[in-house]
């Protein structure tokens, strides 16, 4: 299920806290601060969406040099969505599956090139969108970090390809005939036992 901001915002708020944020430049990024603490200054909001930003770049910096620290920034229940449909793990499964590339010293490498950052009133949870520069070209993705009052958790996050509208008819065609071939290979294992 897909949730635009305004939406997350009142689950998460009251649907009194959907409303317009403001927008600020932050390291060459548009970042829209969005709902904001009533009352809060400008600085406060930026100086929130920085850290988050800081955060994320740090948690991404993690994956790309193995650093253990990447599984510690994931909540214990939390949830990591990557690109196959099959890929929907706890931090716990996902630290198994990427145990190979940790042991290996190599892993992914995600780049932000834009992020949106938007925030509930009293700062508890914040959620954001991002595109990244990735080694499998553009991607975008989207989560939700919970403020532990001592740094951020990431709570959920979603990895998706960005693939251009015109490409969607081969690329979904190309998926198709990949998960025929793969039935077909499944059914012949199963025949063979």
């Amino acid at each position: 299920m897909r949730i635009g901001a305004a939406a997350l915002a009142a689950l998460l708020c009251g649907p009194a806290s959907a409303q317009a944020g403001t927008e600020a430049k932050l390291d060459n990024r548009s970042v829209k601060a969005g709902l904001a603490a009533q009352g809060a200054d400008a600085d406060t909001d930026t100086d929130f969406v920085r850290r988050v930003g800081a955060f994320l770049d740090g948690w991404h910096d993690d994956a790309a040099h193995t650093r253990p620290a990447y599984f510690d920034k994931m909540a214990p229940q939390g949830i990591y969505i990557g690109t196959d449909k099959s890929e929907i793990w706890t931090r716990d499964q996902f630290k198994a599956w990427a145990a190979p590339y940790w042991k290996a010293g190599k892993a992914w490498s995600f780049k932000a090139s834009k992020r949106n950052v938007y925030f509930s009133p009293d700062r508890r949870y914040a959620w954001f969108d991002e595109q990244l520069d990735t080694q499998m070209g553009t991607c975008q993705a989207s989560g939700v970090l919970r403020n532990t009052g001592d740094g951020f958790l990431v709570e959920h996050y979603q990895l998706s390809l960005a693939v251009p509208n015109a490409l969607n008819a081969g690329f979904a065609k190309a998926i198709a005939d990949y998960e025929q071939r793969q039935a077909k290979t499944d059914k012949a294992r199963t025949t063979a036992r």
